[in-house]
């Protein structure tokens, strides 16, 4: 265990993490006091920090995310067990997927409501939609409660080596190196998905990008991803004016 504080900065990842949800919460991600974030402390990505049972999002502090280690079979006995399906899902995707670091699942309206069609595909229509080209993937097997370890096992499988998730009956899940990147793709994933539903809503012919343009447009989003630690960094700067009681 002599590792578990080496791979990263914990504290300012603490912080970060608590200010990914106070501004899900702000951008209407947040769902009731369910759905969970995640962000990986060892060089494994089994020892990770993930919000407590049932707290909401506009609540939660830096101090209350919980360390938990996914090999650990006596999680769910601790007197502060995560929920269940927070430890399905986070516990499988951190096991299998060591570069899933930080992990955003939520339910945000147009990317769940995406996720809802017979065909959940990101169509690259556009600058936003494009930034996904085949750099997602698609999970089609919901079952109900993701509460199980065939179901975390199952959603380890479907995001592979990908960032990004679109998880079919469900919601969307951004993983990142860090939690400004995560959030950025969470962020640009939902604008995409409005984007994408309001083409579908108008009835008319819709003009798809073809392949080579499409993964010309993603490739060009490569050196514009400095852009989510400037984004967060204003995010949290403005939370820093409001309500800085997340840094706690």
């Amino acid at each position: 265990m002599s590792d578990w504080h080496d791979a990263v900065d914990i504290d300012a990842l603490r912080v970060d993490l608590a200010a990914a949800f106070r501004l899900a919460m702000r951008f209407g991600w947040h769902e009731s006091v369910g759905n969970h974030f995640s962000a990986a402390v060892s060089a494994d990505g089994k020892r990770f920090l993930l919000n407590p049972r049932w707290r909401h999002f506009g609540s939660i502090r830096a101090s209350d995310l919980l360390l938990l280690d996914a090999d650990d079979p006596g999680v769910m006995e601790r007197p502060d067990a995560p929920d269940a399906s927070a430890w399905a899902v986070h516990g499988g995707i951190h096991r299998a997927c060591p570069h899933a670091r930080v992990m955003l699942h939520c339910h945000p309206i147009h990317a769940t409501a995406l996720a809802c069609l017979a065909d959940p595909r990101l169509l690259p229509i556009d600058n936003n939609t494009a930034r996904f080209f085949n750099r997602y993937g698609v999970d089609t097997g919901f079952g109900g409660i993701s509460d199980n370890d065939t179901e975390g096992s199952r959603l380890a499988a479907a995001l592979g080596t990908h960032k990004t998730l679109i998880m079919g009956n469900h919601g969307v899940t951004c993983t990142g190196a860090t939690v400004a990147e995560a959030f950025e793709d969470l962020y640009f994933l939902e604008k995409a998905a409005q984007t994408l539903l309001l083409a579908y809503a108008s009835g008319k012919p819709i003009a798809v990008l073809s392949d080579e343009v499409a993964e010309n447009t993603a490739r060009g989003w490569e050196p514009y991803r400095g852009m989510a630690q400037e984004h967060f960094a204003y995010l949290k700067s403005e939370l820093d004016r409001s309500d800085p009681s997340y840094r706690d």
